[in-house]
């Protein structure tokens, strides 16, 4: 499942549904898909979102001595705060521009 968020002020962002639905339940959001924030609620969704984007474990750091496949992937995971950065710029765009953001399922 891929989520695609949606401001008629920011291009469209599309992301894996589990990096997606966490970073919607950190906006303080119900987790509901589809569904939306109202302009005058986003400054308050954006607060709730960097705190716990800052609250968040950082990814696994990968062991050196195991060069295994498994170790390759622990290697390259996206932290959290990474992954939130495009929806974190769609919710500044949209504070600005005193517009709704909105996501919804896609494949």
């Amino acid at each position: 499942m891929l989520i695609r968020f949606h401001s008629p002020a920011f291009h469209d962002i599309t992301m894996f549904g589990a990096d997606g639905r966490r970073l919607i339940e950190l906006m303080g959001m119900s987790g509901r898909i589809p569904s939306a924030v109202n302009a005058e609620d986003l400054p308050a969704v954006k607060a709730r979102l960097l705190a716990g984007i800052e609250s968040a474990p950082p990814p696994p750091a990968p062991e050196d001595a195991d060069e295994t496949e498994e170790s390759d992937a622990a290697r390259f995971q996206v932290p959290l705060k990474t992954r939130a950065l495009p929806l974190l710029s769609m919710l500044d765009a949209a504070i600005a521009k005193d517009a709704y953001v909105m996501w919804e399922e896609t494949r």
